[in-house]
């Protein structure tokens, strides 16, 4: 088939909003989750991909091909970004289902070769609805080029918010494991630097949204929730590097959001429209 062929396919699958999965959640993040309702993104715990070993690729991903474009010439996959529209909150111990389809393939010409750029909708359904609306960006690019540019550092917000914490090895094995995911690139050392060029562990573009999502609702104060949450990667960040979060709110009501690295290159962009 050819990638175009792609655009309009549909999957769905079930899964249930398990107790453990926000426990090890909290865990992981450093931050208590109270009563039944999810934060907003910990809904990236469900509908894991478990294959079987002769299932995976050399990535530790799932080997290329069934429900996404088989792009078997760019060997990098990264989730890029994506559009989260929040309609109702997963609530624990929640039977839910979504359903995916892919919205778009299209190819593209980058500084660093051939780009495949993939996105797919997904609509998880509870049980009183609908909860949650998203797209989702993943993109395919080859190994040429340095696996990371150097940038400069962004212009200082005046006002924000700021956080920082420093991602360590264990986070990243636990975020990988409480959301199913085996790139290999977040926990095996020798793998990510010796065959994809990086220099250390890289933190998930997941990972930084989430993060940046509460970082959002700190900002806005006590029963604050998002309505809306856009992300988008910049370039990565790695583990044992000091992260900031910087959040401030713009003349509209929209909060801007970043995660700069230790030199205060942007890593992730940001923005959250509250309900």
């Amino acid at each position: 088939m050819a990638f175009e062929e792609y655009v309009g396919r549909q999957e769905e699958r079930e899964d249930r909003a398990d107790p453990r999965l926000a426990e090890g959640m909290a865990a992981t993040l450093g931050r208590v989750s109270d009563g039944a309702e999810w934060p907003a993104l910990w809904h990236w715990t469900l509908f894991q991909d478990w294959r079987m070993p002769d299932g995976l690729g050399p990535d530790g991903h799932p080997r290329r091909g069934g429900f996404l474009p088989p792009v078997h010439d760019l060997p990098r996959r990264m989730w890029a970004g994506g559009r989260v529209t929040f309609r109702a909150s997963v609530r624990t111990g929640d039977a839910v289902r979504r359903v995916s389809t892919i919205l778009s393939v299209k190819e593209k010409a980058g500084g660093s070769g051939r780009l495949v750029f993939v996105t797919v909708g997904h609509v998880l359904h509870g049980p009183g609805g609908v909860l949650v609306e998203e797209e989702q960006d993943i993109v395919y690019r080859g190994t040429e080029g340095a696996a990371v540019k150097a940038a400069t550092a962004a212009p200082a917000w005046e006002g924000a918010l700021e956080a920082s914490l420093v991602p360590d090895p264990v986070m990243l094995f636990r975020y990988s494991a409480l959301t199913g995911n085996g790139h290999r690139i977040h926990y095996d050392h020798p793998y990510v630097t010796g065959e994809e060029g990086y220099p250390g562990l890289v933190v998930h573009g997941p990972l930084q949204a989430t993060l940046l999502a509460r970082h959002a609702l700190d900002l806005a104060g006590p029963g604050a929730s998002l309505a809306r949450f856009a992300y988008r990667g910049k370039r990565p960040c790695f583990d044992g590097r000091r992260l900031s979060l910087l959040g401030r709110r713009d003349a509209e009501g929209v909060i801007r959001l970043e995660t700069r690295d230790e030199d205060g290159a942007t890593c992730q962009e940001a923005e959250a429209t509250l309900a």
